[in-house]
This record gives structure tokens, sequence and C-alpha cells, in this order.
């Protein structure tokens, strides 16, 4: 390594180990090379407005800024600049600044992290899978998650990744003790205590205009640089960013899709091959739907103020999108249309345009099987058809009724019956009557 690589590499390193200021980076990079040169501190500070507000870069990609510096190559072949010092590299947290008001616990090696999740160090890295060997290598029992491919309508394939019972309660803890404590957007309402499909839809009710749009494979979309860049935003170093994102991401082994059960075109699975293999938010981890609200948070800020700069109302749940207005957002509703997939597809995900829908006063709208026209409701055929269940329970025995074959058709019922009184309490409390008339 030439010596302007190298002192451009050990600077990168240097800036990195404490806190991300410029009076502290010349100080530490002061004493890495002996002498505090005047060039150091116009170089810190463009290297901390280069990357204000955003999350901490990778110690090679510093690297690559500071050597592409205008004014780090002209110190260097106007001076004799060495490493004089031995780098002693001692990571500590460095959040963005709002990360500063959240209860993040402190991590700042591997070993520390190990401790938190109470493995080895051994354990914490075969878990992590950094290098893809349950990808590459790894067979049955020695793979950390199990598959099962599910085909939806079109040929569209969805596959859960349900983590084994150890990895399951490390995610748990990664959840609870950081991910949990990091707000997502006000607009998004999936996956969060409080809010549920209700609040995601009422915000819309009587609209003039309702749009509704779908992301497509919403978790396996949002790679593994995304959930890193995250944690490095959230202040933990390099190295311990990346482990986290390796405990929390997956890469599917191709022979899952030779799996009898995935009945689907072979340019289906040849897609859906290629972007499950990157590694990705596996669906059926504890972490996941968190980590994918944190993730889009960007994709939310920038859609609010869309829908905010023509007078519209926008909520997402997980991968459902919903805007809407009245008769200035009606006139713009298919541009605007046209402006959220393109946003959506600068931000990495991809628009399900089937399901894309521009629903008007005249017709019935709905969003996440409700019914927004005038006030919050649930279809009346949906209605219909639970008490044609119910009625038919009382006259034909409940287990006559259990076409979908549920393990507790019981259960069943009154969690139907308890969602229908969530949004109509009068329709649902008829129901209630019905259902405490079934024998079981």
């Amino acid at each position: 390594m030439s010596t302007r690589n190298h002192t451009a590499n050990a600077l990168a390193r240097i800036f990195l180990a404490g806190k991300f200021e410029s009076d502290e980076m010349v100080e530490r990079a002061s004493h890495l090379l002996a002498k505090r040169w005047r060039w150091l501190r116009p170089l810190a500070r463009r290297v901390v407005a280069a990357y204000d507000g955003k999350p901490l870069p990778r110690s090679i990609a510093l690297t690559k800024f500071i050597l592409s510096d205008l004014g780090f190559s002209r110190a260097l072949e106007k001076h004799e600049v060495h490493v004089v010092h031995p780098l002693i590299n001692v990571p500590t947290m460095n959040p963005i600044a709002v990360a500063n008001t959240w209860r993040l616990p402190s991590i700042c090696t591997i070993k520390e992290l190990a401790d938190l999740l109470s493995i080895t160090v051994s354990e914490l890295n075969w878990f992590a899978d950094l290098k893809l060997f349950e990808y590459k290598r790894n067979r049955g029992a020695l793979r950390h998650y199990r598959y099962r491919p599910v085909t939806k309508r079109f040929g569209r394939i969805r596959l859960i990744e349900a983590p084994k019972p150890r990895l399951k309660v490390i995610q748990t803890l990664i959840l609870s003790t950081i991910l949990n404590n990091v707000p997502p957007h006000t607009a998004a309402h999936g996956f969060r205590r409080g809010r549920s499909i209700k609040t995601f839809a009422e915000p819309h009710t009587d609209k003039m205009a309702v749009l509704k749009i779908d992301l497509s494979d919403f978790f396996p979309s949002i790679s593994i640089a995304r959930v890193q860049s995250l944690f490095r935003a959230l202040g933990y170093p390099e190295l311990v960013a990346d482990t986290l994102a390796g405990l929390c991401s997956n890469a599917t082994p191709l022979d899952v899709w030779d799996s009898p059960k995935v009945d689907s075109p072979a340019k289906n699975i040849r897609q859906v091959r290629w972007l499950y293999a990157n590694p990705h938010l596996p669906q059926g981890a504890p972490t996941s739907p968190t980590l994918a609200n944190l993730c889009a948070y960007r994709l939310d800020c920038r859609l609010s103020a869309l829908a905010e700069s023509v007078g519209a109302v926008y909520t997402r749940y997980a991968d459902d999108l919903a805007f809407s207005g009245d008769d200035s957002f009606a006139r713009v509703a298919k541009r605007f249309q046209i402006h959220v997939c393109a946003t959506a597809m600068e931000e990495g995900f991809r628009v399900h345009h089937r399901k894309t829908r521009i629903m008007r006063r005249g017709v019935r709208q709905r969003i996440a099987g409700l019914v927004v026209n005038k006030h919050l409701n649930l279809a009346r055929n949906d209605i219909d058809r639970l008490k044609a269940i119910l009625t038919n329970c009382i006259r034909f025995g409940a287990h006559t009724q259990n076409r979908s074959e549920q393990d507790d058709f019981r259960a069943h019922l009154y969690g139907r019956v308890a969602f229908v009184e969530s949004i109509n309490p009068r329709k649902g409390s008829k129901l209630r009557q019905l259902l405490e008339q079934v024998e079981w």
C-alpha cells in the first residue's frame, strides 16, 4: 500500500474511532500523525459536512472520500506525512443527532453484543452468518430458518422464513432492547402498538378520491445494506452494525424453490429465486416488521410531503399505501399516482400495479378490507357472509360450517365477531348474540 493510501486509510479509521465532530477528529488525527497539520481541520470539517445527518460511512467509503479530497492530495504533495503512532481503534457509539434522545443500549464491540444476547462470540458469528454459509452450504439441521413457500394469485410467490427457536430468541432480544426504542414515522400504522387497520383507514373516510397502492415483495426488497445503514445511524460501530444486520437478515438457499409446493410459472420462480438469494429481511422473523417500518422511514417522509403538496392525507400499513383528499386531489390523482410510483422505485421498492386503484366517491372506496365512503365500515357482503355462517352453526351445528378447516373454529369465529365489533359496534353486537346461541 502506498504512503498516500496508507495515510488516508489510517485517517478514515481514526476519524470513525470516536465522536464524529471536527475538533475531536483533529485531536485524534494529530496524535496519529504526531503533528497538528494545518490542513487537518479543513479536511475534518469537509468530512463532517459530507456526512451530516447521514449514517456514519464505512471506513472504506471514508478512505475513498479522503483520497479524492483535493486538499488532502495537495497536503501530501507539499509535506512528508507519516503515521508515526500505532492506530488504536477503540470504537464508540456515534448516533445521528435525533438518536441521542432514544434509549438505546451502548454496544461498541462484538463481545459486548454477545454478552447482551447471552451467547458466545463464536455463536454470535454463526447466527449472524455474514459469510452466507446457509445459502452456500448448510442443509437441514444446520440451517437457521424453516421455509414455507406460498403461491398467491397470478402465480406470485411469497416465502415464509421462520427462524428456529434459538435465533428467534436472539431476534426477540434485539427487538425488545433496541428496535422498540426507535420511533417509526407517524404515517406507519402496521406492526405498531396502538395502531391497526382501523387507524390506517380512518383518515380516509368521506373523501372525494382515495388512491390505494400496493408495494410488491415488501420484505425481501429490503436488503441487508439498508439494515446495516440503519444500525449505523443508531450509532453502532461498523462491525457491530453489520453483525446486528446479519442476525436480522437471511439469504434463501436455492434448493428451497425445488419444493413441490411451489406451483408457479418458471419465469416467476426465476425472479423470486434471484430476489430471495440476496440477504434480505425474512418474512417470519420477529424483527422484520419493525425493521421494515424503520427502513421505510425515508419513503414515508417523501410520500407525506408529496401528499401534503396536493392537500392529501397519507398513511401506510406494511406494504399498503393509501392517499385521499377532496376536489383538488381528485383532479390530479392520476398524475399524483405516477409521482408516488416513481418515488417508491427511487427508494428501492417495487409497485404492484395490478392492485393500484383510484376510487372516487361514486364507487365503493375500500382499503385494507374496510369501506371508507361515508364512515368506517365493513363491506355488507362480508357481514352477511359471517351472519349466514353463524345462523347455519345454530341450525346445523358448528362442525358443518368449518369449510376452511380451522384448528380452533370457535376461536376463529369469536375473533371475526370481535373484529366486526371493533369497526361497527351495532352490527357486531347482533352477530355476538347469534354467536352466543351456537352449541359447541
